[in-house]
């Protein structure tokens, strides 16, 4: 999933270097615990809360690697459904930045669903999740 965010890598690294924003743009992110003073160094980690209250689980998201302004491929964890793999991917564009998110389920059942149902979920969810994420961006200009 790819969307053109009207703002520099730079400007974009900043929002994805922040974890207290995950909540704002990350679609089923509810609220932030807290953030390893590290973040985003790899292993480093945000404590996030996922879904709606009072149906809330707290959790972790972890990072696998970084590399700035150009990539950070994390862990999202969301027990008992298992975890995904997330690489936020950024690439200068003539109107700003590119951002492209890859996702997959990586451990748990989350796993075992059929692609055919879990691939459009996830479109769906990156796709809402980068909408937001440029509101975000283009407004901390």
């Amino acid at each position: 999933m790819r969307r053109v965010v009207h703002a520099t890598p730079d400007q974009v690294w900043d929002v994805l270097s922040d974890g207290w924003l995950y909540p704002l743009f990350v679609v089923g992110a509810t609220r932030m615990r807290d953030v390893d003073d590290e973040w985003p160094a790899p292993g480093a980690r945000l404590h996030h809360s996922v879904g709606v209250w009072p149906a809330t689980v707290d959790d972790t998201t972890s990072v696998l690697e970084c590399d700035p302004p150009k990539r950070l491929k994390l862990r999202a964890r969301v027990w008992p459904a298992g975890a995904a793999e997330v690489t936020f991917e950024l690439a200068e564009h003539p109107e700003g930045t590119e951002v492209t998110i890859l996702e997959d389920a990586s451990h748990g059942p989350a796993r075992f669903i059929p692609s055919l149902v879990r691939v459009p979920m996830l479109d769906w969810r990156n796709s809402e999740t980068l909408r937001r994420f440029a509101y975000v961006a283009e407004r901390r200009r």
